[in-house]
This record gives C-alpha cells, structure tokens and sequence, in this order.
C-alpha cells in the first residue's frame, strides 16, 4: 500500500494572517511539519496557493505545488494537489500545515488504520483528553471534542463538550467519562478523496465549522484510532508563543 502525504497550507487567515511562515525556534512552521512529516519516512508534499509558502518550503529542501486560492477548505486543496502531481497513492495523508508538534509514531498509527483494517476509507486520530497537558482546556472550543463507537468508528466531532455528564457537577466530570479530543491529521484512500470533494456543505458543518461532519452526515465513517502522544494545534499568534515556551522547556 503506498501513501503519500500532503500538508495544505494558505497564507490567508483570519486569526492568523501568515501563519504557516510564522517561526517556532527560527524555523518555519510549514518547515518544521515536512520536517515531522518526513522523519516517518513518508515524502512530505506542500499544496499551497501563495508563491512565498512554495519558496520557503523548496527552499529547504521539500517539495510544494501550487493550488487554487479558491479551494474551500484544506480536504479540496489536498486533492486538486493530489490530481496535479498525478499520483499514484493508495492512501492520501492529510497533516495539517498549523501541526508542528505531529510524532512520527501517529502518522504510523494512522498509517495502520489501512493497512489492518482493509475496508477503512477515512481515518483520523484522537487522544485521551489530559488536563495537565500543555495548551489544555476542555472548553476551549479549537479543542475539538469527538466520541467514538465501540468499534472505534467516529460519532460526532464538536467543539462544544461531549459527552455531556448529566446528575454530576462539572469539576467532577473527569471523574465520571474519558474525553476524547481530535488530532488534526486525517487520511483517505483515493477514490473517497474524490468522492469527499463533491458533497455540498452540511448543516453540521456549517453549525460547528468542521468539515469532518459533512463526512459523517452523508454517511462515511472515520475510522479512529488513539494516540497516547500530545500534538499542539497553532491556531493564532498566542498559541504560537506558548509553543516556543513550550518547546524552550523541554529544549527541543
């Protein structure tokens, strides 16, 4: 089974106008998620809209396509980018361009999901919630919250808190369930890639501004699987700042 990875990355934010050229320790964002991307032995392939992303990341040594500036969310940038380069790929590994903190042995985990589980056509990934990890915050609604079937199959992805602990006061809800949070990283095999692409903007999606609903709301199914491994999501200039300190801390 080949896999290939593509980070989308757009220069245009609202919270964060540039942010995959922002530094983290003199590096580049996008830099440093090829950088992660790559230590798992999988090609890293930037799908970008701005010509100074493309420079940054062929500059140091990855390679970048250039892709609409209409695309309307990262999934239809990765696959013009998919179609562009004329791959081959069985499965299509979607990393986040705002995921610099990414670990080799997710991207592995993730890569599992396919080659255990045949019929898997989406995947992603998801992490006990902690408390004491850095950036935590259960209500912070950038932390996506999702709960997840039996058969580790996805329910429902939303930034509000779910489940909701019912008869329980709410310094006590650690105590009484597991939260899961989302981890920005998904895969699809090729065909659903396409299929993906097609289907119009959900009520969900539009309600909670999560692309992964309209999946799950015209019936795919995501396939998770957990990670024990912390990943730290940049989405405005503050999150930035507290990564460096992070990362000054633990002196990577």
């Amino acid at each position: 089974m080949k896999f290939l990875a593509i980070i989308p990355a757009r220069y245009a934010s609202s919270r964060f106008p540039g942010k995959p050229l922002a530094k983290i320790c003199g590096e580049e964002m996008i830099v440093r998620v090829c950088r992660r991307v790559a230590e798992a032995g999988i090609d890293p392939l930037v799908a970008t809209d701005d010509k100074r992303i493309y420079d940054c990341v062929e500059s140091a040594g990855f390679r970048a396509v250039m892709t609409s500036e209409h695309c309307g969310s990262g999934t239809e940038r990765v696959e013009e980018a998919y179609r562009n380069v004329g791959s081959d790929a069985d499965v299509i590994i979607n990393v986040q361009g705002d995921e610099p903190f990414i670990r080799k042995d997710q991207i592995e985990k993730l890569k599992s999901l396919f080659e255990n589980v045949p019929e898997t056509k989406i995947a992603t990934l998801v992490k006990r919630y902690d408390p004491d990890a850095p950036f935590a915050g259960l209500k912070d609604p950038n932390l996506v919250k999702v709960v997840v079937a039996d058969s580790g199959e996805a329910l429902y992805f939303s930034r509000s808190v779910i489940p909701y602990v019912r008869n329980a006061e709410e310094d006590s809800w650690l105590e009484k369930t597991c939260f899961l949070t989302h981890i920005g990283i998904y895969a699809y095999k090729a065909a659903t890639l396409k299929e993906l692409v097609s289907l119009p903007v959900s009520s969900l999606e539009k309600a909670e501004s999560l692309e992964q609903l309209r999946w799950l709301q015209n019936g795919y199914k995501i396939l998770t699987a957990v990670t024990d491994s912390s990943t730290i999501g940049i989405d405005t200039p503050a999150d930035l700042e507290a990564a460096e300190k992070y990362l000054k801390s633990i002196g990577e």
